[in-house]
């Protein structure tokens, strides 16, 4: 991504790949319970769709939440917290962390890439990142997804994080801990193209015509624009991604078929169910990995030269 500031604050590619999962997890600390209304949203109706004239459990993003405040604890807000760092740690620090390798690499060096080798970089971190961090965002959806309301009979599927790697690997083998990775790579290679390059690009826009410096206004436009972007084209592989990954074994045979269960049962409009919590989540996990991830990466930069004029 373009730099506004001076070359001797020009971060490595290690300090970006750290700055990268650490502002993930930011990230994610800040909006983790508006992605748990979301998959909430995107689920309702799978397992019994709901027939005319009958209520929602779930309605809109703060109803989500409020309902699973009263209902279950705030606690639930955050089932799946754990996976989700472990996911960005691995899956933020690839995608945005060697994103400005993949440009240089793709453009050969030219300081002025084109759109062609943005997305190509946007789209290979992208896929790069499922392959390393899928059983994380495999269990982080299991947990989100689970309803607990002791009460009504319904029981925990897993006890824990590490149980849930354990269990998903003995009863559905190592290859149920990378269900639905290809629509997870479509999806994140779409989210990715859509969020870096986008917030590539207006942000250079903004420090080229000099109607910012580069500071956190600019970085705030820029995530806000991304967040946006990206929510309306991603949503349909969004809501499929988390059907398919939270479903039991047998219940759909592929991706494909995920997709095509959906539109003949509920319709056109359940590829957009919870579309307003995508927003809000992307929208503010944009501007608060952004945000963070250019203050970290000159916080570390800073500290390297300061302990270097200290030798």
């Amino acid at each position: 991504m373009v730099s506004g500031g001076s070359s001797d604050l020009t971060p490595t590619v290690p300090v970006k790949i750290v700055s990268a999962g650490l502002a993930g997890c930011v990230a994610d600390l800040v909006t983790f319970p508006l992605d748990t209304a979301k998959v909430r949203l995107q689920i309702q109706g799978e397992a019994k769709p709901l027939v005319k004239g009958q209520r929602a459990t779930y309605r809109g993003v703060f109803g989500t939440i409020f309902t699973i405040v009263r209902t279950e604890g705030p606690r639930s807000l955050y089932n799946g917290l754990v996976a989700g760092l472990h996911r960005q740690m691995s899956f933020a620090s690839v995608r945005v962390g060697l994103y400005d390798t993949m440009k240089q690499f793709y453009s050969r060096g030219s300081e002025s890439a084109g759109i062609g080798s943005r997305l190509l970089a946007g789209c290979t971190t992208g896929a790069m990142a499922v392959a390393v961090a899928q059983p994380t965002d495999v269990v982080k959806v299991r947990f989100q997804a689970q309803i607990n309301l002791p009460e009504c009979g319904s029981v925990k599927r897993y006890s824990g994080t590490m149980d849930a790697y354990k269990t998903i690997a003995r009863d559905e083998g190592v290859r149920g801990l990378w269900k639905g990775c290809l629509p997870n790579i479509t999806r994140n290679a779409i989210v990715n193209c859509c969020e870096m390059v986008t917030y590539d690009i207006i942000k250079e826009r903004i420090l080229q015509y000099k109607l910012m410096s580069d500071n956190m206004p600019c970085h705030f436009t820029a995530a806000f624009a991304a967040g946006f972007c990206t929510t309306i084209v991603a949503s349909p592989v969004d809501v499929i991604k988390t059907r398919y990954m939270n479903s039991v074994p047998g219940q759909y045979s592929s991706a494909i078929n995920c997709a095509f269960t959906m539109l003949v049962k509920e319709g056109p409009t359940a590829f957009y169910k919870g579309f307003m919590a995508s927003f809000l989540r992307l929208g503010s996990w944009n501007i608060v990995m952004f945000m963070s991830y250019e203050q970290i990466k000159r916080g570390v930069v800073r500290l390297q030269q300061s302990l270097q004029s200290a030798l």
